[in-house]
């Protein structure tokens, strides 16, 4: 009786270590599917992040390769032999900064006039019509997302008045400019002017800045703002600029959010 008892009793410690082995057993699985997820999903998210820096540095290799194939075009049209260097720097009293890309015309405006003079006109028509035929070359012209004329004034007035006067009036002046320079290109009587005009149309936009950016900080430090990379001076505190933008420049600002999609499309580049 008693042994049949203990038999009894063994037996069914036998069958409840039995099932807690199978519980064990059981997590186990459970935790080896677990951490496989986990390496499975670092694993995607390594890829992706690899993938966002192959996207971002091939984005910034070609905006580079543009901005320098360009640069070196415009100094080949407008300094490629001495005759043109003399006319660009001598007679326009242009200059060309690599760097910035940046095309400038020294006093191209009479002091407080909103008139395109005739001698501005006349470089305008000689060299609006080349700058155009290089921004809409195959290699430039789907890279481009607009080209604004922006008009800049000095910080001064003609009349003694207040700094928030001069300021206000010198937006005006500088608006003025920008949209009569505008007019003035667009209607250039040349071939390359009048089968752009559509895309010129879409592209160009005139604005006026006042003397909220001085053009002599920009001339001293050889860097206008990183938004503003191509364009053409007019004068050291008076000018107009061409400013031309690229698709480049709008996907390298939005780099910040990619994080947020992270399944960006290698087209939108």
């Amino acid at each position: 009786m008693i042994a049949k008892f203990f038999g009894r009793q063994g037996l069914e410690s036998e069958e409840h270590w039995v099932s807690i082995s199978d519980v064990m057993a059981g997590l186990m699985v459970i935790f080896l599917f677990v951490a496989i997820s986990y390496m499975l999903n670092v694993h995607h998210k390594t890829e992706q992040i690899i993938e966002h820096e192959k996207k971002i540095q091939t984005l910034l290799d070609d905006y580079k390769n543009l901005k320098d194939k360009l640069a070196k075009a415009l100094q080949t049209e407008f300094q490629g032999d001495p005759k043109k260097k003399n006319q660009f720097e001598s007679n326009w009293k242009g200059y060309l900064n690599m760097d910035t890309l940046t095309i400038g015309f020294k006093q191209p405006f009479q002091v407080g006039s909103k008139i395109v003079p005739d001698e501005f006109k006349i470089y305008l028509t000689d060299f609006f019509p080349r700058y155009i035929e290089i921004l809409t070359e195959a290699d430039y012209k789907e890279e481009i997302e607009e080209v604004r004329i922006e008009g800049h004034t000095s910080s001064e007035w003609q009349d003694q008045v207040p700094i928030d006067v001069a300021f206000m009036n010198n937006m005006e002046l500088s608006q003025n400019r920008a949209r009569n320079v505008l007019d003035y290109v667009l209607e250039i009587d040349n071939p390359k002017i009048s089968r752009n005009k559509i895309w010129l149309k879409k592209k160009v936009t005139a604005n006026g800045l006042s003397s909220s950016h001085l053009i002599l900080d920009l001339v001293e430090k050889g860097s206008p703002e990183p938004a503003n990379p191509y364009s053409i001076i007019s004068e050291e505190t008076e000018i107009e600029e061409f400013i031309v933008k690229s698709v480049h420049q709008r996907l390298i600002r939005e780099i910040p959010n990619w994080q947020k999609k992270p399944d960006i499309d290698k087209t939108d580049i």
